[in-house]
């Protein structure tokens, strides 16, 4: 097995399990939390690179790193080498360490603007974004990539050495092609394949949603890291799952009631100090309903708590529910 660390650039980065930027979803009260929960790198959702929309609210968000723990890693996506350039510069000079670039999204209204894994078929396209984005800032440039376009075209291989020989300082693989999207299941060969080619950090990406896949993946593909997504959602304790996994060999017990209550609670407060009460109120809804997703009273405490409209509400509301959980009685205002 590798190494309990790896670096990006001057950045050593342990544990070897990385919070996969995912949008709407990879904020930095997420991130925050992610970090504290033990995940070793947390990439921030994707930032446009068109300067038209960097002072929107939403962009606004998006770059604000103030508080947030090193290295922060800023993902951007575009299809032209020099505004992506420009967009390094002014996300560096907004406090990136680390420029992440986007060549894995499969999402249609980024693919259909050649962004994303669009990009892959296009590979001169790729090594001039590529060597016009490392060109531009003095800080570590990662890459995240699929498989290829389609089944029968994976040139996951070709990208990763054209991204190699730019100065790319980490690269990760998401075990799909885009037509895939999310479904079906991961593919490692491709990923190990890249990994044994390549001198540089590689991550393995797709389906990893617990500490036994992310051991079995690790020793499958020899990749320095795993990236994990969706299994994150309302589930910010797999980050120190795995990690204790893979330095113990055993699996922690879960956390209790109480410590998802104070999770959740905590998290809250933070999506509301950062959003405002209005936005942060609505935000914390699709959360909310990832912490309940594999919970037996799921449907009734998203119905509870989905009635809140304020802010004092909604931690009201949570903390009650959890606190008669705890208690082992009936949670106000559900059946029983």
């Amino acid at each position: 097995m590798s190494a309990p660390s790896f670096r990006i650039g001057p950045h050593e980065i342990a544990p070897r399990v990385v919070l996969a930027p995912m949008a709407g979803v990879t904020d930095k009260p997420f991130r925050i939390l992610c970090k504290r929960m033990g995940a070793g790198l947390c990439v921030s959702e994707m930032t446009t690179s068109d300067p038209r929309f960097w002072s929107t609210s939403k962009s606004r968000h998006r770059m604000d790193h103030d508080g947030e723990p090193s290295p922060i890693s800023v993902q951007i996506a575009g299809t032209v080498p020099e505004v992506m350039a420009d967009a390094a510069r002014y996300n560096v000079d907004h406090g990136a360490q680390v420029i992440d670039i986007n060549m894995g999204c499969p999402a249609k209204k980024v693919c259909n603007a050649w962004a994303g894994s669009a990009l892959m078929r296009e590979p001169e396209l790729v090594a001039r974004i590529l060597d016009a984005v490392v060109r531009a800032v003095d800080v570590p440039v990662t890459l995240k990539i699929r498989t290829g376009w389609a089944e029968g075209q994976r040139n996951a291989l070709q990208i990763a050495r054209i991204a190699q020989d730019a100065g790319i300082a980490a690269l990760a693989v998401h075990g799909r092609t885009r037509d895939q999207q999310y479904s079906g299941v991961a593919e490692y060969d491709t990923i190990a394949e890249v990994k044994a080619a390549l001198s540089i950090p590689v991550f393995a990406n797709g389906d990893i949603d617990s500490p036994q896949k992310a051991a079995q993946v690790l020793a499958h593909t020899g990749c320095d890291a795993v990236l994990v997504g969706r299994a994150a959602q309302g589930r910010p304790w797999i980050f120190r799952e795995i990690a204790h996994y893979l330095e113990h060999g055993e699996v922690l017990a879960e956390p209790t009631l109480a410590e998802v209550r104070d999770v959740l609670l905590g998290h809250l407060e933070h999506l509301h100090a950062f959003y405002g009460e209005t936005s942060g109120v609505r935000i914390a809804r699709k959360h909310l309903g990832w912490y309940a997703k594999d919970r037996p009273e799921n449907a009734a405490f998203r119905a509870v708590v989905n009635r809140a409209e304020t802010a004092e509400a909604q931690l009201s509301l949570t903390r009650d529910y959890f606190d008669a959980l705890i208690a082992g009685v009936q949670p106000l205002g559900v059946a029983a």
